[in-house]
């Protein structure tokens, strides 16, 4: 019997001779052996070591010493390195100061060890490192003082190794430089403050690690020129190549520009850091082959923050302007100055790839968009600088040149509020072309980025084009596009709708067709098939395009609906959601025609469904018939009360206790719809209603949806007002399980849930019912007793096993204390605001005070 076999212990005895044999086996000829016995030495050291195997570490450490024994030296080490990735803050203290100098004596010794077992060792004082720097929280001084103590000789040998140039692509030549780079990573990102003048002195090699490195970086990965095909992983399945190399060294720069010691140290030489980081940013040539076949790689490696030395540049540029403001811009404004210069020599020279540069620099200045806004803002003149570089590309070749043109696009998109709007016309009259002539898809790329921009901000009257010859280019592409590319032209698209002003009027029998059938494609696609519902939107939206639209919809969506148990999975769900898009500010004949085909549809399946995607958005489109019909929704449906009837019927489900909670995440803003705009019909309804949402309030796990309906009492308090006693009146009579009455339950949930509540109307609603409840002076609130503040009932941290037998213990203070609480807080958040809102905010001060100032005494 599997289930209850309980495997034999192992005595005391055995394991003696078995962590002996092990130990004498890690010398062993084969690699992998050695591994599998490092492995299993380093799994029993966790539980045994130093108690009950004290001569583990004394072993190792011979073994290490052992010059003559190769293979023993290898396992060793290799067992070490398994066994400090896993060693407590109980272990390290112990360990580092034993294992240093044997470590060291490896490190510093290139006469008597290979490269590779010299970084085998520094790897396991990279992992020392960052268990002593995860201990430093909790035991600053002891980890500092053990740190110290190893630094002058780490940094000697650390400059020793960065001292030695790349001068190849493959891994094995730069493999320890690789580990002293991990190394200094943890150094400076645990401890910060360590002597400055002592890390400082290995500043000078990282430097000429970094400048020896892009040569090699430049030639066999930028250019291709040289064989770089030596991608490969280390032991722990890490990438070993030498992009990965580039990219550990931007991990360091970020970290040191962030160090605000070290920083101080390296200004002086910013401006040669930018520059070689623009350096580094020129597209590869695999880059080019790989984004020139596909262009969804290219789209998806521009939106995503990708694995690159593009990206990482980038964050260092940003990095360099968050510590150095406004010297950093001036620096990196500079050095792309200093890269445009040297990529126009280039081209004079003949250079094939002179457009590299040019594009680098363009791309480090677009990833800094919103700062450089600032500085032209500030008195920067980085427009001249944009302006040179973009209008210096017009009239080359654009088949030649096709990642240049898309990024001085992208450019001119992104800085469009600050190049001159003879450019940026120049630019979008480009840009209609582009996507409509015969050129590299990356070009396209970059013109639709150009476009969904420009659109909105250009004068109509001016294009050269109309608009309808941008949106049938546009839709010629959404033929052709896929994936990532599909998400770009549709966002295009959108735009393109959005900017045609009387020209859109005839789009509609055009593109709805084309956009309904992408949106039918990619129903299971959230991504894709939200950007179509957009599109659709903005089509709804243009002049003369809503009611044929509605006409080409309905009768499909009404057949879905009706039919929906039969339907392939997401479509009824999106068929709600694209009605909801529909009827949102729609006139009322539209949305009578929508109701006539699909109410009695999405009422079923509110009522039938078990789907959780079906049931939220039949929700919310219900919620949208009622705030677009209103009390005429009740005419239409034929038989006096049966639409009520139906709408009650939905709420009665969504709020079954039996539900699961987030089936009935939309209810509040239904219930919402239903009280808004149908008070008087709802009205006798009201004890039921209440006891259903106290029911689905208390099965409830979700606090979104127990604020929810927390919103629709607030609003229910509104409802009664001037008679707000008897609304108090009427919850004492509704129970509550384990509860007086409903009354005591709401107000227990309500007093903990305001401040979680979201959204300033739902804020201003349940703020302002809570005043109105205190100002009836009811004597029940005072009865009741709530949760005031957390009592902390043990010292330490507070685990989960803890937080399991010990639950939360609260204060408990009389509610019209706890309401006065949260209406102070509420009111300081107020006179806090500051902006344009100030006459609305005075307002709200004035109602809020004048509802304090009743009476505050009888509150205690």
């Amino acid at each position: 019997d599997e289930d209850n076999f309980v495997p034999p212990v192992v005595s005391a005895s055995e394991k003696v001779v078995i962590r002996q044999l092990l130990l004498t086996s890690l010398d062993d000829s084969n690699g992998k052996i050695r591994t599998a016995i490092g492995m299993a030495v380093a799994a029993i050291g966790q539980n045994d070591w130093p108690e009950d195997w004290p001569e583990l570490l004394p072993f190792l450490l011979k073994l290490i010493g052992d010059q003559s024994n190769g293979n023993g030296v290898r396992g060793a080490l290799r067992c070490l390195a398994l066994l400090s990735d896993d060693l407590d803050d109980t272990c390290i203290p112990k360990l580092v100061p034993e294992l240093f100098p044997s470590l060291y004596r490896i490190i510093s010794s290139p006469h008597l060890y290979e490269n590779s077992l010299r970084s085998k060792a520094l790897g396991i004082v990279h992992s020392c490192i960052s268990m002593l720097g995860s201990m430093s929280g909790v035991y600053k001084r002891e980890t500092v003082n053990l740190m110290t103590s190893m630094l002058d000789p780490l940094v000697e040998q650390f400059s020793i190794i960065l001292n030695s140039p790349v001068l190849s692509p493959n891994p094995d030549d730069w493999s320890m430089q690789m580990e002293v780079l991990k190394c200094l990573l943890q150094l400076i990102q645990n401890f910060p403050r360590l002597p400055e003048a002592k890390i400082s002195a290995v500043l000078g090699p990282l430097w000429q690690t970094f400048v020896s490195s892009f040569k090699v970086y430049h030639l066999s990965i930028i250019q291709a020129s040289e064989n770089a095909d030596n991608v490969g992983y280390d032991s722990d399945g890490s990438e070993r190549s030498l992009e990965s190399f580039e990219i550990q060294l931007f991990e360091l720069w970020t970290t040191i520009v962030g160090n605000s010691m070290l920083a101080k140290v390296i200004a002086g030489n910013i401006k040669e850091l930018a520059y070689y980081t623009i350096s580094f940013q020129q597209i590869t040539e695999e880059q080019v082959q790989n984004w020139s076949r596909d262009a969804n790689q290219y789209v998806a490696d521009e939106d995503d923050v990708t694995y690159s030395c593009r990206v990482s540049g980038s964050l260092l540029l940003e990095e360099i302007v968050t510590a150095y403001e406004d010297y950093g811009i001036d620096a990196i404004l500079e050095a792309s100055q200093v890269c445009f210069r040297e990529s126009r020599e280039l081209k004079q020279a003949g250079s094939a790839d002179w457009w590299r540069l040019h594009e680098a620099s363009l791309f480090a200045l677009g990833s800094l968009s919103e700062h450089l806004c600032e500085a032209q803002d500030s008195g920067y003149n980085v427009r001249d600088l944009l302006e040179q570089m973009v209008t210096d590309i017009v009239g080359t070749g654009v088949h030649q040149y096709p990642f240049l043109h898309a990024r001085a696009f992208s450019v001119v998109a992104k800085f469009s509020s600050l190049i001159s709007k003879g450019i940026c016309e120049q630019y979008l009259c480009n840009a209609a072309h582009a996507i409509a002539s015969d050129v590299p898809p990356p070009v396209k790329v970059g013109a639709c980025r150009a476009l969904a921009e420009l659109l909105p901000e250009s004068n109509q009257s001016s294009m050269p084009n109309n608009i309808m010859g941008i949106l049938s280019s546009l839709v010629d592409l959404l033929r052709q596009a896929s994936d990532e590319t599909l998400h770009l032209v549709l966002e295009t698209l959108q735009s393109a709708i959005k900017s045609g002003g009387e020209q859109s009027t005839s789009i509609e029998p055009v593109i709805s067709p084309i956009i309904l059938d992408v949106w039918a494609q990619h129903i299971a696609d959230p991504f894709i098939s939200i950007d179509a519902v957009e599109v659709l939107e903005a089509i709804k939206n243009a002049p003369g395009c809503l009611e044929p639209l509605v006409s080409r919809i309905l009768p499909t969506i009404g057949t879905i609906l009706s039919k929906s148990k039969i339907q392939p999975d997401g479509l009824v769900a999106g068929s709600l959601d694209l009605l909801t898009m529909i009827l949102k500010n729609a006139p009322a004949a539209v949305v009578k025609a929508v109701f006539d085909t699909c109410f009695t549809s999405t009422i079923q399946i509110v009522l039938e469904s078990d789907d959780h995607g079906e049931m939220q958005n039949a929700t919310e489109c219900l919620a949208a018939f009622i705030s677009g019909g209103r009390q005429e929704l009740l005419v239409w449906g034929g038989e006096q009360g049966s639409t009520l009837k139906m709408l009650l019927s939905a709420a009665s489900r969504l709020l079954d206790p039996e539900l699961e909670s987030s089936v009935s995440l939309f209810v509040g803003s239904y219930i919402l719809q239903l009280i808004l705009h149908l008070p008087s019909h709802l009205s006798p309804h009201i004890p039921e209603l209440i006891a259903a949402i106290v029911r689905r309030m208390q099965t409830s796990d979700i606090a979104g949806l127990k604020s929810s309906l927390v919103v629709i009492i607030a609003r229910l308090v509104h409802l009664s007002a001037p008679n707000v006693d008897q609304f108090i009146n009427l919850l004492l009579a509704i129970p509550a399980q384990g509860y007086g009455s409903s009354l005591a339950y709401i107000m227990s949930e309500w007093s903990q849930l305001q401040g979680e509540i979201q959204g300033a109307y739902q804020i201003k609603v349940t703020t302002t019912a809570l005043a109105l409840l205190i100002s009836t002076r009811h004597p029940e609130l005072s009865r009741i007793e709530v949760n005031g503040h957390l009592v902390k009932t043990s010292a330490g941290i507070t685990t989960r096993s803890k937080a399991r037998v010990t639950p939360d213990n609260w204060t408990k203070i009389p509610l019209p204390s706890k309401i006065f609480a949260l209406l102070a807080d509420t009111l300081a958040e107020i006179q806090e605001q500051v902006g344009d809102d100030a006459d609305n905010i005075d307002e709200e001060v004035s109602a809020l005070t004048h509802q304090l100032n009743c009476k505050v005494e009888w509150s205690t």
